[in-house]
C-alpha cells in the first residue's frame, strides 16, 4: 500500500466539540498573511478543506484545523479553521483543541505549571495561557480578538415567528444572537434538530437583509453563525450555535460567547473585570471574562478571555490517493440534514 502522500492528524475535542488538528502532510497554502491564506482557501482552492471536512473522511459534527507555519515573527504557530461550508478566521473551541494538540504532541514545548502560546490566525494574534501538569494540558485561557457590536435588538420579520429581535456582533467571526424564547424552543439536547434547522433558516433570511464587513479584515463579510441564548437560574448563559448545513455546536462556543460578551458590554451589563459562564446544550462550560476595552475602526470593543479544556483522544492518518473516487468528498441529507444543498 502506497502511503507516500498522507495527512497526519491529532484527534481532539473541546467539551464534546470535535476539532481535529492536521499536524503534518498538508500542502503549502499561498498567502503573505494568515488572512490571505484563508481567503485563498475560500476563493481559489478549497480542495484540502473538502477532503478533510466531508464524507467519507469526516462527518457533519466536527471541524478540522489546519496547522500552518506562522506568518508573523511574534507567533509560535498558526492555524485556520476548516468547516464544511468554508474556512473561518477564528473559533474558541478549535483554538483550545489546537493548543492542546500542540502541547501534548510536543510540537510546542510544554512548561509546567503554565505555558504561553501565541497563535497566528486570520482574525489576528491570539495569546494563550495553558495550565499544564504531568504532560497534560488541563485548561486553556485564550485572549480573543477585540469583540464588538454591529446592531442590538434589530427587528427581523419572519414567516414562522413574526418579528423577532436579533443582536449582531463580532467575536472572531460574525454572529446573529437570538434569545431562544422568541422561537418557542429551548436549548436542550432533545431539540437539537429543531434548533439547527431554525438557525440555518434565520441565517438564510439574515443574509438577504443584514450586511456586515469587518473594519480591518478583508473577506470577513458575512454572518457566519446564528447563536441562540437563554439565561440560566445560576446566572450562566446557555448557548447554542448553529452551523451549516444544520447542526449545533457541542461546546459553549468561544467566539460566540465573546460576541455575546460584546452585547452585554454594549448594554452596560458587563464592565472590565466581570465574567460570565457560558454553558452548552450538553452542559459543558467556558468562563468568559472582560479583560479590557479598545476600539476597532469606529466600534467600541471589549477584550474577551475564554477559558476551557480540550481532550486528545487519538491519532489519525488520512491517505491521499489519486485513484480515490471522492477526493472532494460528499454529504448526504440522511445525516447532514435537509439543508445540505447550502454547502458549496
Amino acid at each position: 500500500m502506497n502511503w507516500e502522500r498522507s495527512l497526519k492528524l491529532v484527534q481532539v475535542h473541546c467539551q464534546g466539540e470535535i476539532g481535529k488538528v492536521i499536524v503534518d502532510g498538508a500542502p503549502e497554502i499561498p498567502g503573505r498573511t494568515m488572512l490571505d491564506k484563508m481567503n485563498h482557501i475560500n476563493s481559489v482552492d478549497d480542495s484540502l478543506r473538502r477532503f478533510v471536512t466531508f464524507e467519507p473522511r469526516a462527518a457533519v459534527h466536527m471541524s478540522t484545523n489546519l496547522l500552518v507555519a506562522p506568518t508573523r515573527p511574534d507567533a509560535d504557530a498558526g492555524f485556520i479553521v476548516l468547516q464544511a461550508d468554508r474556512a473561518h478566521p477564528m473559533s474558541g473551541s478549535n483554538c483550545i483543541c489546537v493548543v492542546t494538540a500542540l502541547l501534548e504532541s510536543g510540537r510546542v514545548p510544554m512548561t509546567e505549571p503554565e505555558t504561553r502560546v501565541r497563535l497566528d490566525t486570520p482574525a489576528g494574534l491570539i495569546t494563550v495561557r495553558a495550565r499544564c501538569q504531568d504532560g497534560r494540558c488541563l485548561s486553556v485561557s485564550l485572549d480573543n480578538v477585540p469583540s464588538f457590536v454591529e446592531a442590538l435588538d434589530r427587528p427581523v420579520g419572519t414567516a414562522r415567528w413574526g418579528t423577532i429581535k436579533v443582536d449582531v456582533a463580532f467575536g472572531g467571526v460574525y454572529y446573529a444572537i437570538v434569545d431562544v424564547d422568541q422561537t418557542g424552543l429551548t436549548i436542550a439536547p432533545g431539540q437539537a434538530r429543531e434548533l439547527a434547522e431554525a438557525g440555518i433558516a434565520l441565517k438564510e433570511l439574515l443574509a438577504e437583509s443584514v450586511r456586515v464587513q469587518h473594519p480591518t479584515l478583508q473577506g470577513v463579510d458575512e454572518i457566519a453563525y446564528v447563536m441562540f441564548r437563554s439565561q440560566e437560574p445560576d446566572g450562566a448563559v446557555r448557548t447554542c450555535t448553529t452551523l451549516k448545513p444544520g447542526r449545533v455546536d457541542r461546546s459553549p462556543c468561544g467566539t460566540g460567547s465573546s460576541a455575546n460578551l460584546a452585547t452585554l458590554h454594549a448594554r452596560g451589563l458587563v464592565t472590565v473585570g466581570d465574567s460570565r459562564r457560558s454553558r452548552s446544550i450538553i452542559g459543558g462550560e467556558f468562563l468568559v471574562e472582560a479583560v479590557g476595552e479598545t476600539t476597532v475602526g469606529d466600534r467600541k470593543a471589549v477584550l474577551p478571555r475564554v477559558t476551557g479544556q480540550g481532550y486528545v483522544y487519538g491519532r489519525e492518518e488520512l491517505r491521499m490517493d489519486a485513484s480515490d473516487p471522492f477526493p472532494a468528498g460528499f454529504a448526504l441529507s440522511d445525516s447532514w440534514g435537509p439543508q445540505v444543498h447550502l454547502l458549496g
